[in-house]
């Protein structure tokens, strides 16, 4: 569920006109709902009430610090993967004992300004990660809290680009070496285990494949505890996908989520860290664009958009599908066609969708994608040198804008021309 609906024939976020938007800040904009981020972190959390549970957005998914500041509110920690990650946690107000850092290519400098803050832990990819961390937290004087990443070799049955859970991805340490591994930090004197962290892929709509890779990470902690180590607490990472076609696919809710994870954690004396991404965010923001043209092709009806690929990169990079609505409500038994929704970049990837099932629209009317409130803005770029669009937060019946849109000026200026290339 989210807070976007037609009132009065108009798309509304919350109880703002999207049309209200557009003519203050124009077009394209990411526009997210303060109501559905709130609600949909506090479903998520309810399926766990009752266990010692932390829930730690996983800040990839979207970093303004507008949203971030919001969910901290409501109780969330943060999942990061870069110092950027870990300074817009922090300066949104998520207490560093709530932050924890994933990621396979920590650097010195991010592990000690981890190290410093105090965060809750570190999620460790690879042994050459363990010595490295062990030798910074020893010139600070500190030890460092790590959990392991193991992977399980569980296929996801997600997209192969967001599959992080099998033996060829890059993630995590094998499986068959944990318990060398755990043993290994043992010997290190600025390092202590805390905990055991996994992370199987994303946007998966069958709960089979978590229930296969906690079990072996329950195993693997039963196993740990008799061998000496104090495993506290597991990270089972995030994963769980959205709607984004629900006439294609229907994710299990946050409550079956919930039960699984009480099924499976049985007896064991062990709080549990969750990193969702995707379901809080996803669904609480879309792109609002506007029609620019429209172009007849021999076999096909194209909508080209003032949006593109560089702005909304899921559905160029995965595949993805995104709905597409028009912001005017189209009237009862309105005519169909099919068409596709195009960007203006220079490349035959630049579409959202193809031969989708449409209302007619004509150019200057107003276009919601639709689920791009997670991996929509984080990864948007300025290829064609196309600006950065801004992004707003609605909160009711009020908005803000809550990153600029980035000027032609403030892009170029990004570039450096060398003294020998210099006319003066």
């Amino acid at each position: 569920m989210d807070h976007f609906h037609y009132r009065n024939g108009q798309l509304m976020a919350e109880n703002v006109p999207l049309s209200q938007i557009a003519a203050k800040v124009g077009t394209p904009v990411y526009i997210y709902s303060t109501a559905t981020l709130k609600r949909h972190l506090r479903i998520f959390s309810e399926a766990f009430e009752g266990l010692d549970a932390l829930v730690c957005f996983a800040v990839k998914a979207n970093s303004n610090q507008a949203v971030l500041r919001t969910l901290a509110r409501e109780g969330a920690g943060a999942d990061v993967v870069s110092l950027g990650e870990l300074k817009r946690a922090l300066q949104a107000g998520i207490p560093a004992d709530k932050i924890v850092f994933a990621g396979v290519g920590k650097t010195r400098d991010e592990m000690a300004a981890a190290l410093t803050a105090g965060i809750k832990q570190f999620n460790a990819e690879s042994e050459a990660e363990l010595e490295t961390l062990n030798e910074v937290a020893g010139k600070l004087g500190k030890i460092a809290p790590v959990s392991v990443r193991v992977n399980p070799d569980v296929d996801a049955k997600t997209h192969a680009k967001i599959s992080t859970g099998k033996s060829e991805n890059k993630f995590g340490i094998a499986w068959q070496k944990a318990e060398a591994v755990y043993h290994r930090i043992g010997e290190l004197a600025n390092l202590r285990a805390v905990g055991v962290d996994l992370h199987i892929g994303s946007q998966l709509t069958d709960l089979t494949p978590f229930k296969e890779a906690f079990e072996r990470v329950v195993g693997l902690v039963r196993e740990l505890r008799e061998k000496g180590h104090n495993i506290q607490h597991i990270d089972l990472g995030g994963g769980l996908g959205i709607p984004y076609d629900p006439t294609a696919e229907t994710p299990p809710p946050p409550t079956a989520y919930g039960a699984m994870i009480r099924e499976v954690m049985g007896d064991m004396d062990c709080s549990i860290i969750l990193e969702p991404g995707r379901l809080i965010a996803g669904n609480a923001g879309l792109l609002l664009t506007e029609m620019l043209y429209e172009k007849q092709g021999e076999n096909r009806t194209f909508y080209i958009l003032d949006a593109a690929m560089n702005d909304l990169s899921r559905p160029a990079m995965y595949d993805a599908f995104h709905a597409i609505v028009p912001v005017a409500e189209p009237v009862e038994n309105a005519s169909t066609l099919k068409a596709d929704f195009v960007g203006p970049v220079c490349e035959s990837s630049d579409v959202f969708a193809k031969e989708r099932p449409t209302t007619p629209m004509k150019a200057g009317d107003l276009v919601a994608i639709k689920s791009a409130g997670a991996y929509g803005a984080v990864m948007a770029s300025t290829y064609n040198s196309r600006p950065l669009v801004p992004e707003v937060l609605v909160d009711g019946d009020r908005f803000a804008v809550i990153r600029k849109r980035q000027s032609l000026e403030e892009l170029l200026a990004l570039d450096t021309i060398p003294s020998w290339l210099s006319d003066d």
